[in-house]
């Protein structure tokens, strides 16, 4: 049975949000701006739908979606682009695939103790998260 993600986390870490955001054809302003970001994440996790917030003094990202149902997922506020997104359970990790412009586009989170882990890949690029849950 997969865990239940269910909390709000607190920005700890990441490493190579630059390069990340480089594979996904952002400007070198915005780049660098997103980088200095410290974000928090929230996740609602109730069977089999989650709401997952991305939360930012920039502005706020959320995604609410059914596992294994794919979806159109508009990442305006992002990129500027649209995939078409299957989120599902790979054992114990979170498995997000973003089907569209961008090669090998997606990310996955798990746990370990009470850290969230948040890997997202682009072309071949990778970025690295780390959150403190809270509660």
């Amino acid at each position: 049975m997969p865990p239940n993600l269910t909390g709000y986390y607190r920005f700890v870490s990441q490493e190579n949000m630059d390069g990340y955001l480089r594979a996904l054809d952002i400007n070198v302003v915005l780049r660098k701006l997103v980088c200095l970001l410290k974000p928090d994440k929230e996740i609602i996790h109730t069977g089999d739908h989650m709401v997952i917030r991305t939360i930012t003094s920039l502005r706020d990202y959320v995604m609410d979606f059914d596992l294994g149902v794919q979806f159109e997922e508009d990442l305006g506020p992002v990129d500027g682009r649209k995939c078409q997104t299957t989120v599902s359970w790979e054992g114990d990790q979170l498995v997000c695939e973003q089907l569209g412009e961008k090669r090998n586009r997606g990310w996955r989170h798990w746990l370990e103790g009470d850290r969230l882990h948040l890997r997202m890949t682009a072309e071949d690029e990778v970025c690295v998260q780390v959150f403190q849950k809270v509660k």
